[in-house]
């Protein structure tokens, strides 16, 4: 039981600390577009929450949401960045909510089905999903006129905007979710008989 802690708590710190640089450096977490970011960091998150559990999960989403929050202040990477992303609310919430949704939704396959690797796409594609509405919602309701000024655009015209966003960036990054994070789960799950 301890060495399973003490294994579980090493994970744990490897992953927190991947997070923090991917949400710091370009390319190995987000690729920046100068319109919005393409986040691939959520698949790191994804993984902590089906290998480690969704409280495990939920910290290390608060890692990337303050990583997020860091970047946004000291190297912001789109226009809006500054406004929005400054804000913990947008920041860290959907960040927190991926891994314990992704952890959550593992945890009910393993217990109820057989299906673990369906399980764990499935979370992928929920816990994906989950980053992608939840920080377009809490933008579109707090920072319309922002986000419409900042893109040109009129705010009547911002939902079309933001599907946009959903069909361009949130649809490639939940397919990368469903097929990456899942063959990183069973990799470190089949190595360890601690996580099982």
């Amino acid at each position: 039981m301890q060495k399973k802690k003490a294994y579980k708590t090493a994970i744990l710190g490897i992953l927190m600390a991947i997070i923090f640089v991917q949400s710091m450096v370009p390319f190995l977490g987000f690729i920046p577009t100068g319109f919005v970011n393409i986040t691939i960091i959520h698949i790191t998150v994804i993984v902590a929450g089906i290998v480690l559990g969704p409280v495990d999960g939920g910290i290390v989403g608060l890692v990337w949401g303050i990583g997020t929050i860091i970047r946004a202040l000291t190297s912001p990477t789109s226009i809006i960045d500054t406004t929005v992303f400054t804000n913990p609310v947008i920041a860290i919430l959907p960040r927190v909510l991926v891994g314990l949704i992704a952890g959550w939704i593992y945890l009910w396959f393993k217990n109820h089905t057989k299906q673990q690797v369906v399980g764990m796409g499935v979370s992928a594609a929920i816990g994906s999903l989950t980053n992608t509405v939840l920080v377009l919602v809490l933008m579109r309701v707090m920072y319309s006129s922002t986000m419409a000024k900042a893109y040109g655009t009129q705010t009547d015209l911002l939902n079309k905007l933001l599907l946009v966003i959903v069909g361009t960036n949130g649809v490639p990054e939940m397919i990368a979710a469903i097929i990456i994070a899942p063959a990183i789960s069973m990799a470190i799950l089949k190595s360890n008989k601690f996580l099982r």
